[in-house]
């Protein structure tokens, strides 16, 4: 008995221990960005990078006063909760009607989002553009919107968390008399928030941090959001000076670290729930 429990510590704390080194190689680039904002220039090549020293917030006090990063995070946290409410819109009808509807071609229309899931959409880039050049909306936020609001991936997701719920809830709807539209809203969503949460992380990380599509619409940083608006400030600006890069960077990233805890644990409830039922 006591072979065993010694044993189970054992690995118990190999598993550990490998977690916590695995967790400082992934954390080191954070640490090193976010020391190198805190460093007056002439440190930040001193090779004091990973232990205490001389802090500043000037590179931070340079990135407010030289770059408008109020209109780029307006723009940006405009851009994802715009997006954001789309897919809402849009995607849970239809993963709802993929997962718990029956009609001629339900299965032809799983099969297309899971192309659509296989094509990046740098590979429609060129098409969409010249149809958002039609419309005249380049240069606009409606640029970087509707392009996003529908979502293979979120469709796919948000069906295989309708498929978790047990068959016997939309039963006991149907024979109360209940619609589908009323089961979706009053029995489902309610129960789909971590599902919501999980797309709505993912959503929010993919579209804050998008480079390319902003780069490919926009003609000057009138809408740019934070990726798209600190790249041209830093290229044209800065140049090698790498304290106000990373401060820039910094800043960046604080929204998604911010996001992620306020929804960690419906994130991991919503993953975990997604993945249980796959067809």
């Amino acid at each position: 008995m006591m072979t065993d429990r010694s044993s189970a510590l054992t690995r118990q704390i190999s598993l550990h221990t490998v977690l916590a080194i695995g967790a400082v190689f992934m954390l080191l680039p954070f640490w090193l960005m976010l020391r190198t904002s805190l460093m007056p220039a002439d440190e930040i090549f001193s090779g004091n990078m990973l232990g205490l020293g001389p802090i500043t917030l000037d590179n931070y006090r340079r990135v407010f006063t030289e770059v408008p990063i109020a209109r780029y995070y307006f723009n940006g946290i405009l851009v994802v909760v715009a997006i954001f409410i789309g897919q809402l819109v849009i995607c849970i009808p239809a993963a709802y009607a993929l997962a718990r509807l029956h009609f001629h071609g339900q299965t032809a229309g799983l099969w297309l989002v899971l192309g659509a899931m296989l094509i990046p959409y740098q590979v429609t880039a060129i098409p969409v553009f010249v149809l958002l050049s039609e419309l005249g909306l380049i240069n606009s936020l409606g640029a970087l919107i509707l392009p996003f609001v529908g979502s293979a991936f979120s469709v796919f997701l948000l069906r295989q968390f309708f498929l978790s719920i047990p068959a016997s809830v939309f039963e006991s709807a149907r024979l109360d008399g209940a619609s589908p539209a009323r089961i979706l809203f009053a029995i489902v969503l309610p129960m789909a928030r971590p599902a919501i949460a999980t797309f709505g992380v993912f959503s929010f990380v993919s579209h804050w941090n998008d480079y390319f599509w902003p780069s490919f619409v926009l003609r000057s940083d009138a809408a740019a959001t934070v990726p798209f608006g600190i790249v041209q400030f830093l290229n044209q600006d800065l140049g090698a000076e790498y304290g106000p890069q990373m401060a820039a960077a910094t800043l960046t990233v604080v929204p998604l670290l911010i996001g992620f805890l306020l929804a960690q644990k419906q994130f991991v409830a919503g993953m975990a729930m997604s993945s249980g039922q796959v067809d």
